[in-house]
């Protein structure tokens, strides 16, 4: 198949290095990796299984080489690309560019053991990070901001700069947690506020993604075992907490991502709590924070061995509190195995 890549993690993939200003190519049974001047040493290193390429103008050397190759068809992921690029890329070429929306993202969907091992490694330094920051708010985090709050969990996650994060951590309190993608506020952290902590970290470019609610007492830990003063988050926490543990616990290779979802849909719904759920059940994970498979209740993928997602439940109710317990799950054996 021949094809070009422009997004970086898509790049990644392919040859194992990328930069921020970079094309890879695949012609037949060749690769090229093309980049500028900037990047020649950290290249010629790097890259692996193709050709490295160094020119200021990326554009008008992959119009060389598709020229030189006389293919007739190219594929490409419209959504990795900007008309300007797209148009500066196509000039004066007589190849057909064919899209193929997600073309990276569906290589990628089956993850292999090594890349498991690699996603396992990212969650439980996440999970550390986690430990790390629930003893971090004990000691300094009570009567501080959701803004200092989050520059704390920054500063947890990435362990003071060594790692990339996955995304901006959420952490909100009451209210503000009611929002799936809370932005940090001046609300200020009290005992016995509900507090919610979504955030990952990148363990050789792979993401982890996990969420904890939690009481926020004078000693608590980011487990799923919670207890609530109010018996109205109480009953919440434990309806979402159920659903999180009976997708783990049913989904199996060879279903519709559309009926996991429905193993924490149905619960949440039957509950009563429906339509405070607002969004899917999860996500895959991977080099981007979102990948496929998707499970949603839309979702007809077939769900398989290999595979790498989130398990991620919610109630969120408008002015008063959210909850979201998130797990990252990797299907092995037929069965998801929490990593």
């Amino acid at each position: 198949m021949n094809y070009i890549v422009k997004d970086e993690n898509a790049i990644y993939y392919e040859c194992a290095y990328s930069t921020d200003n970079s094309l890879f190519l695949k012609l037949g049974s060749e690769a090229f990796f093309i980049t500028d001047s900037r990047y020649k040493l950290d290249a010629q290193e790097n890259v692996k299984n193709a050709t490295v390429i160094i020119d200021r103008d990326l554009y008008a050397q992959a119009n060389k080489l598709i020229e030189k190759s006389k293919i007739k068809k190219l594929r490409y992921d419209p959504k990795e690309w900007d008309v300007y690029s797209l148009g500066v890329l196509q000039k004066e070429l007589k190849t057909k560019f064919k899209e193929v929306p997600d073309l990276s993202h569906k290589k990628r969907i089956l993850k292999s053991s090594q890349e498991i091992i690699t996603l396992k490694k990212a969650a439980k330094l996440g999970a550390v990070a986690f430990d790390e920051l629930a003893k971090t708010i004990q000691k300094h985090g009570f009567k501080q901001s959701e803004h200092m709050l989050t520059f704390m969990a920054k500063a947890m996650l990435s362990q003071k700069g060594v790692y990339e994060l996955s995304f901006d951590p959420i952490v909100a309190v009451n209210g503000n947690a009611a929002k799936p993608h809370a932005l940090p506020t001046d609300k200020k952290l009290k005992k016995h506020d509900l507090l919610l902590v979504d955030a990952g970290l990148k363990y050789n470019r792979y993401c982890s993604d996990r969420t904890r609610t939690v009481s926020a007492e004078k000693c608590f830990e980011f487990t799923t075992e919670q207890k609530f003063k109010k018996k109205k988050i109480q009953k919440a926490y434990d309806t979402v907490l159920k659903a999180h543990d009976n997708a783990i616990e049913k989904a199996r290779s060879g279903m519709k991502a559309k009926k996991i979802d429905a193993l924490t849909r149905d619960i949440i719904t039957k509950a009563g709590y429906g339509e405070y759920y607002v969004h899917s059940t999860g996500h895959g994970v991977g080099l981007d924070i979102h990948e496929m498979p998707y499970i949603s209740s839309k979702s007809d993928t077939i769900v398989e061995d290999g595979m790498v997602y989130t398990i991620e439940p919610g109630i969120y109710i408008p002015g008063e509190f959210g909850i979201r317990i998130e797990d990252m799950v990797a299907m092995i054996g037929g069965k998801a195995v929490v990593l």
